[in-house]
């Protein structure tokens, strides 16, 4: 049974599974981006050093990678709202243990990695679910909108929780910051545990979990459009990851005076989503990947600016570009994935989009320190950019890249589906650029 089939027992706006989505993804992203920088500055506090951060950066991430594939093809076999309340449960556990050890005093840096090994389990495993609810809950019709809408609220959570995150790690102990990480993650998962899936058909009884991933695989590798693009952000998200997770902080503290003006920079970004998403709002680009894809070119501007470095006017600039530019990707993605993947598959296609997407996550955190001591911090930076443009020039090759376009309004509810994306997650952290 497809999305369109089963569009017609819905309203016609959202209804009450994508508002309560909706503020969930709002309270997490007030806590998440806070906590990220706020764990970067926990492990200087402690004595680190850029090995150290890009060691903890990649202890969250390794986990996601291992289990995206489990937890996509669980989340299309259980209710998936039951697999976002687990989720959330372990993240918020695990984020408490982290902010009592920091605010107890003398974390050792085993135990912030093990910690963080943990909320990126919790992550692997919400990440499918949390793709394929959403876009369940809406209509093909509601799609483009509704998605828009989506991220503009969850990014207007990040414009407050990174700076809330800077201004309470400039005034206070980074460990309160993950604190409140960890209230956002119990507030988020007890307001999920009201989803409704009456409207999803029940799963019929497959040959288990591996056909299940196998079968997940076939209709991901089917899509050249899909893996082509899932295969650039292996590099995207990598380089990107490394410059604003690792370099970032370090420019930060050495460069422009502290955690509060990378939390500006940060805030910068996420006001460029909000206007990307206001924007996606009104404009609907005909052809969806090739729209999204020429926005990506701009994400290479924050690594080339923390490279220079601009001051923090100039990177709160670069900041806000890129930002409007990923949200041009990410409702265009998340449009194409809602037209093209069956309802039944989506939690699945999303676990290979996001494996792809962040499997050379760990590796690039985990070297970016020797990298920096190896060639210097400049030149790492103006490497992530010069990646991020090559590898976007590469994928405008693919012909279904360039030629898939957008369903037609008046027909797009009887449509059925046919051969196609990812999409971007407000809880993803770097991970998807949402």
């Amino acid at each position: 049974m497809t999305v369109a089939a089963t569009a017609a027992s819905r309203p016609p706006h959202p209804g009450r599974n994508y508002r309560l989505l909706t503020a969930a993804a709002i309270i997490t992203a007030l806590g998440t981006h806070g906590a990220l920088i706020a764990a970067a500055f926990a492990v200087l506090k402690a004595g680190g050093d850029g090995g150290d951060v890009g060691l903890v950066a990649a202890a969250r991430t390794a986990p996601l990678v291992l289990f995206l594939l489990i937890g996509g093809a669980i989340a299309d076999r259980l209710p998936r709202h039951r697999v976002m309340v687990a989720a959330n449960a372990l993240n918020c556990l695990s984020q408490a243990a982290f902010a009592w050890l920091v605010l107890a005093g003398d974390p050792k840096l085993w135990q912030m990695m093990v910690l963080t090994a943990l909320c990126g389990t919790g992550q692997a495993f919400f990440n499918p679910a949390a793709e394929g609810m959403l876009m369940s809950s809406v209509s093909r019709e509601q799609a483009s909108r509704a998605f828009a809408l989506f991220r503009m609220a969850t990014q207007g959570a990040t414009i407050g929780g990174a700076a809330l995150g800077g201004a309470m790690i400039a005034a206070m102990d980074p460990g309160w910051v993950l604190a409140v990480d960890a209230a956002a993650f119990a507030v988020a998962g007890a307001l999920r545990a009201f989803l409704d899936v009456g409207h999803i058909p029940p799963r019929t009884a497959g040959g288990g979990l591996l056909a299940d991933m196998r079968d997940g695989w076939q209709e991901f590798i089917g899509r050249p459009w899909l893996w082509s693009i899932v295969a650039q952000f292996s590099v995207v998200v990598a380089a990107v990851g490394a410059a604003e997770s690792v370099y970032g902080p370090l420019v930060a503290r050495d460069e422009l005076g502290g955690a509060r003006p990378w939390g500006f920079a940060l805030a910068a970004f996420g006001a460029g989503t909000l206007g990307g998403a206001l924007l996606m709002t009104r404009w609907r680009p005909r052809r969806l990947l090739l729209a999204g894809t020429l926005c990506v070119f701009p994400l290479a501007l924050p690594s080339a600016g923390l490279a220079v470095p601009l001051p923090v006017g100039g990177l709160c600039v670069v900041m806000f570009v890129s930002g409007v530019a990923i949200e041009v990707f990410g409702v265009s993605w998340m449009t194409a994935m809602h037209q093209e993947i069956p309802e039944e598959k989506l939690s699945r296609v999303s676990a290979y989009d996001w494996f792809g997407s962040v499997a050379m996550m760990p590796v690039a955190t985990a070297l970016a320190g020797p990298v920096e001591s190896l060639v210097g911090r400049s030149e790492a930076l103006w490497g992530c950019a010069a990646l991020i443009v090559l590898v976007t020039g590469a994928v405008l090759f693919v012909p279904e890249v360039r030629g898939l376009t957008r369903a037609p309004e008046t027909t797009e509810v009887a449509t059925a589906k046919a051969p196609g994306p990812f999409s971007a997650d407000a809880e993803g952290s770097v991970g998807r650029l949402g």
